[in-house]
C-alpha cells in the first residue's frame, strides 16, 4: 500500500532504482531485466509471477527504445536484419507473455534461477571468449553476410524468453549475432537493441491486455531506466569491462543458486 505522504519518496526511490539497474545492465550488456525481476520478486512477494514479468518488461522496453534511438542516430543498426529478426520475435513474445501466467511463485523462482545460471555462463563467455570476433570488427554492414533461417529461429527463442521472464534478449542475441552470424560487436549490440525494442513492445502489449503491469512501479522505474541506459553507455566506453563482467558473472551465479534453492523444488 502506498501512503499518500510518502508517494513522492516512493516514486523517487524507483526512479533511482531504475537508473542504476539500467546503468549496470547496459555496462555488462545483459539488460536491466536480469536485475529488475529478482528485485521485484523479493520486494513484492504478494505479486504473481506474471505481474513481476510484465512490470519488468515494461521498464526493459523503455530502456531498449531509448538505446535504439541513440544507435539509429549513430547509424550502427543493421536495419534490414533488425526488421527480419524483430518480426520473428513476435510469436515467441506473445506466447511467452501468455505462458508467464502459468507459473506458480516457486515454479517461477526455480525457472528464473535456472535461466540466471545459464546467464552467468553467458556473461563469462562474453568476457573471456572474444578472441574470435576481432577479425570481424572491420566489417561494414554491406560486407556482413548471415544465415537468415538460423537468425529467425534464434529470434523466436529470444522473443519467448524475453516475454516469459521479463528480461532483455541481448544476453542471447548479442553472442549469437557475433559468434554464429559473424556480426562485428558494435553492429551486433546496436542491432540486438533495436530487435529488443520491438520484441519487448509486443510482449508489453500482450501483458497489458492480460493486466499484468503494475504501472505505479513500472513508470518511475522506466523513467530512471531511460536515463540510466544512456549513462551506462557512456561509462562503458571508458571502462575496461573484464573485471566488471567477471564479478557480475559470479554475482549472477550466486543469485541463481539462491533462487533455485529458495524455490524448494529440488530440496
Amino acid at each position: 500500500v502506498i501512503m499518500s505522504d510518502n508517494i513522492v519518496l516512493f516514486y523517487l526511490f524507483f526512479i533511482v532504482v531504475g537508473f542504476f539497474t539500467a546503468m549496470f545492465g547496459t555496462i555488462i550488456g545483459a539488460g536491466g531485466g536480469l536485475v529488475f525481476v529478482p528485485l521485484f520478486m523479493y520486494w513484492f512477494p504478494e505479486w504473481s509471477p506474471s505481474m513481476i514479468v510484465g512490470t519488468s518488461l515494461f521498464s526493459v522496453m523503455c530502456n531498449a527504445i531509448s538505446g535504439s534511438l541513440a544507435y539509429l542516430r549513430q547509424k550502427k543498426v543493421y536495419v534490414s536484419a533488425a526488421l527480419i529478426f524483430s518480426i520473428s520475435t513476435f510469436p515467441g513474445a506473445i506466447l511467452g507473455a501468455r505462458m508467464s501466467g502459468w507459473f506458480t511463485g516457486n515454479g517461477f523462482m526455480f525457472a528464473f534461477g535456472c535461466f540466471m545460471l545459464c546467464a552467468s555462463f553467458l556473461i563469462g563467455f562474453k568476457n573471456f571468449g572474444k578472441k574470435g570476433e576481432r577479425k570481424e570488427e572491420s566489417l561494414t554492414k554491406d560486407q556482413v553476410t548471415y544465415n537468415k533461417p538460423i537468425g529467425i529461429a534464434i529470434s523466436v527463442i529470444v522473443g519467448f524468453i524475453s516475454s516469459i521472464f521479463g528480461i532483455g534478449g541481448g544476453l542471447i542475441h548479442v553472442p549469437a549475432l557475433i559468434y554464429i552470424m559473424g556480426f562485428p560487436t558494435h553492429l551486433a549490440t546496436a542491432t540486438s537493441h533495436a530487435i529488443l525494442a520491438v520484441s519487448t513492445a509486443v510482449g508489453v502489449i500482450t501483458h497489458l491486455i492480460e493486466n499484468h503491469i503494475v504501472f505505479s512501479i513500472a513508470i518511475p522505474a522506466s523513467i530512471g531506466a531511460i536515463f540510466g541506459a544512456q549513462a551506462g553507455a557512456q561509462i562503458a566506453k571508458r571502462l575496461k569491462a573484464k573485471a566488471i563482467l567477471a564479478l557480475m558473472s559470479i554475482g549472477v551465479f550466486a543469485l541463481a543458486i539462491k533462487l533455485i534453492i529458495g524455490s524448494g523444488i529440488l530440496f
